[in-house]
C-alpha cells in the first residue's frame, strides 16, 4: 500500500497499473472473503433464529440478537479480507477505535438507543404479544429493534418507541401475571335495595366461565355519593381476557338492573330561585 501511495504521489500511471496487476490475485482473494464471508454471516444469522425459535425464545427479539451476530461476523470477515492484501490490521483496528471515538461523540444518542436496546434484551421486561404502558403509550408489543422498540396500539396503530425512553420510564406490563382483577363501580340509587343489587351482581358474575372463582369476588358498598350508593365489584380474570370480561359486566349488568327495575341515577341540580 506504501507502494501505491509513492506510484500516486509520483504520477506513474503505468507504475499503478503494474501494481494494480500484480496485486489482482489477493484483491480477488480478498473479493471472495468479503462476498462468501457476507453469505455466511446471513446464512448463520438466520439459522440462530431457527433455533431460538426452536428453543421457543421472544419473537421480538430474533431481530435484536441476528443483527448484533451478522455484523460481528461480516466485521470479521473483512479484517480477514484486509490481512490478505497486507494491511496491517492492528493499525486498520487502532484507526477504526479513534474514528468510532469521534463518531460516538456525535452519535451519543445512538450509542444511548443501543445500550438501552441490550438492556431490555438482558432484562427482558417485556416480551412480544404483552401489553404495556411506557410513559403516556400504551399497545401490544410487536418488535425489539436494536434501536427502538415497535408497539401496536389497540385501535391497529404503530407506535416506534426509542429504546432509551423505555429504560428511562415506568413500564406496567399488564400480561406479566396470568391473572388481573377488574375493579368495578356501579350505581345504584338511595331507594334500591343494596342487597338485591349485590345479588344481582353476584348472579351475573357467576354465569361467566372466565371469571375466577378464587379468589372470590368481591361486592360492597364501596361510597356514598352526592346521587347514588356506588357499590364496587372486585373480580379476577384471566389477563388474556380482561376486555372480554370487563365489555360483559358493563352491558350485563345494565341489562340485569333494568330487569330487576333497580335504577341507575344520574347527577341532577336542583335550582331554588328566591325573591327579595
Amino acid at each position: 500500500m506504501n507502494d501505491l501511495a509513492q506510484l500516486i504521489k509520483a504520477g506513474d500511471l503505468e507504475g499503478i497499473a503494474a501494481l494494480i496487476i500484480s496485486k489482482l490475485p489477493q484483491l480477488f482473494t480478498a473479493a471472495l472473503i468479503v462476498v462468501i464471508g457476507f453469505l455466511i454471516s446471513n446464512l448463520i444469522g438466520k439459522l440462530v433464529v431457527k433455533g431460538m425459535q426452536a428453543k421457543g425464545v421472544d419473537p421480538s427479539i430474533h431481530s435484536f440478537i441476528r443483527t448484533i451476530i451478522t455484523l460481528i461476523l461480516k466485521f470479521v470477515f473483512i479484517l480477514s479480507a484486509l490481512s490478505t492484501l497486507n494491511i496491517d490490521v492492528n493499525s486498520f483496528i487502532t484507526a477504526l477505535g479513534a474514528a468510532g471515538v469521534t463518531a460516538g461523540i456525535g452519535l451519543q444518542a445512538s450509542i444511548s438507543q443501543l445500550a438501552s436496546g441490550i438492556q431490555i434484551l438482558a432484562n427482558h421486561p417485556f416480551k412480544s404479544g404483552d401489553y404495556i404502558d411506557v410513559g403516556t403509550v400504551s399497545g401490544k408489543v410487536h418488535e425489539i429493534k436494536m434501536m427502538y422498540t415497535v408497539l401496536i396500539t389497540l385501535d391497529n396503530k404503530r407506535v416506534i418507541i426509542p429504546n432509551s425512553h423505555i429504560t428511562s420510564n415506568n413500564i406496567v406490563n399488564y400480561n406479566a401475571e396470568d391473572r388481573r382483577r377488574l375493579d368495578l363501580i356501579f350505581s345504584i340509587s338511595y331507594d334500591a335495595d343494596i342487597a338485591k343489587a349485590k345479588q344481582v351482581i353476584l348472579e351475573v358474575v357467576q354465569k361467566n366461565n372466565l371469571i375466577l372463582t378464587d379468589p372470590e369476588p368481591i361486592i360492597a358498598v364501596k361510597e356514598h355519593a352526592a346521587s347514588s350508593v356506588n357499590l364496587a365489584c372486585l373480580i379476577w380474570c384471566p389477563a388474556d381476557e380482561y376486555w372480554n370480561v370487563f365489555y360483559y359486566m358493563q352491558e350485563t349488568v345494565k341489562l340485569s338492573f333494568d330487569e330487576n327495575n333497580i335504577s341507575i341515577p344520574y347527577g341532577q341540580l336542583d335550582v331554588h330561585i328566591t325573591k327579595e
